[in-house]
C-alpha cells in the first residue's frame, strides 16, 4: 500500500514538473519572439537613420511619446541640437522627424515590453515554486543580460550625439551581437526543457554544430560593422568586389587591425568571406550526416538550406544596393538561422534532467 502511494505521489510530482516545464518553455519562446521583433525593428531603425531621433534616455517615462503639437516641437528642438541634424538633415521638417522618431520609439518600446514579459512571469513562477533549481541561475543571468543590453543601447546612441553624425559601428555591433546572444541563450534554455530524440549523434556532428553557431555569431557581428559603416552601399558587384576577386586597398589604415573594423572595403570583404565559411560548414555538416538516420540528418539539411537562402539574400541585398525591405528580410533571416543552429546544437545534447526525474530513474 505504501509503495503504491509512493508511486502515485512520484507520478503526480513528475506530471507537475512536466507541466511547469511546458509553461516555462512557452514563456521563453515568447521572450525569444520579443527579442526577434526587437532585432527586426532595430534593423529598420538603423536603415532609416532613426536611431538618434530620441536624444534622452528615460527608462521609466520614455514609453510615453509626445502627445501634443508642443511636445513634438520640443522633441524636434532637441534633435536639432545634434550633429546629425545640423550636418545632414537641416532641411528636415516636423513630419519627417516624426517618421524617424516613431521607429526609435518603437524599438525602445519593444525593449521595455520585453522586460515586462520576462520579469513579471519570472517573479510569478518563482513565487509559485514552478522553477527547477537548476533553471533559476540561468534565468537570472538572462535577466542581467537584458539589463546590460538596455545600457549598451543607450551607450551606442550617446556615441552619435556630440561629434558624430551616426552611432559608432563598434557599439552598434556590440548591441546587435548581445541581442543575438540573449536570443540564443533563451532558446537554448527553452529547448533544453523540450522532449528530444534519443538518436545517437556522432562526435563529428557534436563538434561541427557549435562551430556553425560561433561562425553565425561572427557573421552577425561583421554584418553589424557593415551596417555601421554603410559598407553595403559600396562595391555592389558580385562575385567580384570592386572588379577583383581579391580587391586592393584592404589594408590602408594604420595600425593594420583598424582595417577590419573601420575600413568599409575590408569589413565588407570579411563579411563576404564569413558567408562563404558558414556555407561550407553547413554543407560539410549535411554531408557528414548522409549515413545518419533520424532527425539529426533532417535538421542538418534544413540548416544548410537556411544558410544557402541567407547567402542568396545577402548577395541580392548587396547588388541591389540595400533596399529597405530586402535588408530587413536579410537581418530577420540571420536571426532565424542563428535560432535554428542553436536549437540543432541543443538537440544533440539531449534534455536537461531535473532533480525529480533523476529521483524517479533511481
Amino acid at each position: 500500500m505504501a509503495e503504491a502511494i509512493g508511486i502515485l505521489y512520484t507520478t503526480a510530482l513528475v506530471d507537475r514538473e512536466q507541466r511547469n516545464r511546458a509553461l516555462v518553455r512557452w514563456w521563453l519562446y515568447l521572450v525569444c519572439l520579443m527579442v526577434f521583433a526587437m532585432i527586426l525593428v532595430g534593423g529598420a531603425t538603423r536603415l532609416t537613420d532613426s536611431g538618434l531621433s530620441i536624444t534622452e534616455w528615460k527608462p521609466l517615462l520614455g514609453f510615453i511619446p509626445p502627445l501634443t503639437h508642443g511636445q513634438w516641437l520640443e522633441e524636434f528642438a532637441k534633435y536639432q541640437q545634434i550633429p546629425q541634424y545640423q550636418q545632414i538633415n537641416r532641411d528636415m521638417g516636423l513630419l519627417e522627424f516624426q517618421f524617424i522618431y516613431w521607429w526609435e520609439w518603437a524599438h525602445r518600446f519593444l525593449g521595455r515590453m520585453a522586460g515586462v514579459v520576462f520579469i513579471v512571469p519570472l517573479v510569478l513562477l518563482w513565487a509559485r515554486d514552478s522553477l527547477e533549481s537548476g533553471l533559476k541561475l540561468r534565468l537570472l543571468l538572462l535577466l542581467a543580460m537584458g539589463g546590460l543590453q538596455g545600457f549598451i543601447g543607450w551607450w551606442m546612441v550617446v556615441s552619435g550625439l556630440t561629434e558624430r553624425v551616426d552611432v559608432s559601428q563598434y557599439r552598434l555591433a556590440a548591441h546587435l551581437t548581445l541581442a543575438c546572444i540573449i536570443l540564443a541563450y533563451a532558446l537554448w534554455i527553452a529547448r533544453g526543457l523540450a522532449p528530444h530524440s534519443t538518436t545517437h549523434a556522432g562526435l563529428g556532428l557534436r563538434v561541427i554544430a557549435p562551430c556553425i553557431v560561433l561562425a553565425v555569431f561572427i557573421q552577425i557581428f561583421l554584418g553589424a560593422l557593415v551596417a555601421g559603416l554603410d559598407a553595403g552601399l559600396a562595391f555592389n558587384d558580385w562575385p567580384e568586389m570592386d572588379g577583383q576577386l581579391l580587391p586592393d586597398d584592404l589594408l590602408i589604415l594604420e595600425p593594420i587591425w583598424r582595417n577590419f573594423f573601420e575600413n568599409p572595403k575590408t569589413v565588407q570583404f570579411m563579411h563576404r568571406l564569413g558567408g562563404y565559411g558558414v556555407l561550407l560548414l553547413a554543407a560539410g555538416q549535411w554531408l557528414a550526416t548522409r549515413h545518419v538516420a533520424g532527425p539529426h540528418r533532417l535538421r542538418a539539411l534544413i540548416l544548410f538550406v537556411l544558410v544557402l537562402a541567407q547567402a542568396t539574400l545577402g548577395i541580392l541585398t548587396l547588388v541591389w544596393q540595400v533596399p529597405l525591405p530586402l535588408a530587413l528580410v536579410h537581418q530577420a533571416a540571420a536571426a532565424i538561422l542563428l535560432g535554428f543552429a542553436v536549437a540543432h546544437w541543443r538537440a544533440l545534447h539531449g534534455v536537461y534532467s531535473p532533480r525529480t526525474m533523476i529521483e524517479v530513474r533511481s
